[in-house]
């Protein structure tokens, strides 16, 4: 009797520790908590989810990305500082949020620098190698970078003067030097805001005009405050997803480099859902009855003033963001790209 109440107990203890390693295998050695104000559902998120599937999978299961959508962790403000105390260990951050930890990266979102998707890629694949390491350096690894498409601007009546355009009430993103910078140059006061409250400061009048790419003027639906929108691209949005090195260095080097050709890839592939999502938003856009301003239907001396005071803000946050070297660098590689892509200019996505 003793004998047969020895084997049923040691089959029992077999069975336990068979079904607790079993569930060990399967469970990530590796939880990277991510956040993002994109909504899921989205292409993007979509596309992330995807991401998150392969690295669980080709990692053989140690490790597994939580990304939490949709701005549940508060605006991009609050995931950096979430990121600073360890609640979170990354996100997809936009550039205004970037820059916070690496100022130079700023230097592709000067405004009236880019004409061109093309331009974009080309510039930003050429200083990728050295912004990954200025991002090193400051404790974070990149795990892809973002071109989140063309800013325009939208009004609630046509901005066809400078009179015009400084009598406006401008909604200006939070804390951003550039925007700043850019407001202070054309001598407009703008109202500082979160992107959380854009669309009840629309729908109270405490703003009348906002930059977005046409894709976010329809996912926050501030479309449907205004009734134009410019046809020049102000500036081009730049985004990345990083991680803190602290969290990177728990994973094993052969899983890093599959996490990274993987996440390669399939940023890659965001960047061709969002230029897709913008011309899709911009058809939506227009059959919703926004007016598109033509360039050449602005008055042309004050269209140049604008253009010559981008120069001047381009000038001015030498030294406060980047440096001279970065920028005449910066510069020089879009007009490489030019010259070897003749007719590239204003080739935005509202002339295709």
């Amino acid at each position: 009797m003793k004998r047969h109440t020895l084997i049923i107990a040691m089959t029992l203890l077999s069975l336990i520790m068979f079904s607790v390693g079993h569930v060990g295998a399967d469970e990530p050695k590796v939880v990277i908590k991510m956040a993002s104000i994109a909504p899921k559902g989205s292409n993007m998120a979509n596309i992330y989810e995807d991401l998150i599937k392969r690295t669980y999978e080709e990692t053989n299961h140690e490790v597994q990305f939580k990304v939490y959508w949709g701005g549940v962790q508060g605006d991009e403000k609050d995931v950096i500082r979430k990121i600073k105390i360890g609640q979170l260990h990354g996100g997809g951050i936009m550039g205004p949020s970037l820059g916070t930890i690496v100022p130079q990266v700023r230097v592709t979102e000067l405004p009236y620098v880019f004409w061109s998707n093309g331009e974009v890629s080309y510039v930003r694949s050429q200083l990728e190698s050295e912004m990954d390491k200025r991002f090193e350096e400051k404790g974070f690894i990149v795990l892809g970078w973002l071109d989140l498409g063309f800013v325009y601007d939208f009004s609630k009546i046509p901005l066809t003067s400078l009179d015009i355009v400084r009598k406006q009430k401008w909604w200006a993103i939070e804390g951003d030097p550039l925007v700043q910078e850019i407001f202070d140059t054309l001598e407009i006061s703008p109202i500082s805001l979160s992107i959380a409250d854009v669309a009840t400061a629309l729908s109270t009048n405490l703003i009348d005009c906002a930059s977005s790419n046409p894709f976010g003027a329809v996912a926050f639906q501030w479309y449907t405050r205004f009734k134009y929108m410019t046809n020049v691209p102000a500036c081009n949005i730049l985004g990345a997803t990083i991680v803190t090195k602290d969290i990177w260095d728990k994973i094993s080097p052969k899983s890093q480099k599959i996490i990274l050709d993987i996440s390669r890839t399939e940023h890659e592939r965001i960047v061709a859902a969002v230029r897709q999502d913008d011309a899709k938003s911009l058809v939506l856009l227009k059959k919703a009855g926004i007016k598109i301003i033509e360039i050449d239907k602005i008055n042309s001396p004050d269209s140049q003033y604008i253009f010559e005071a981008s120069k001047t803000v381009r000038q001015n946050l030498v030294g406060k963001l980047y440096s001279q070297e970065l920028l005449d660098r910066t510069l020089a590689l879009v007009d490489e790209y030019r010259k070897n892509h003749p007719g590239s200019e204003f080739d935005s996505i509202i002339t295709q």
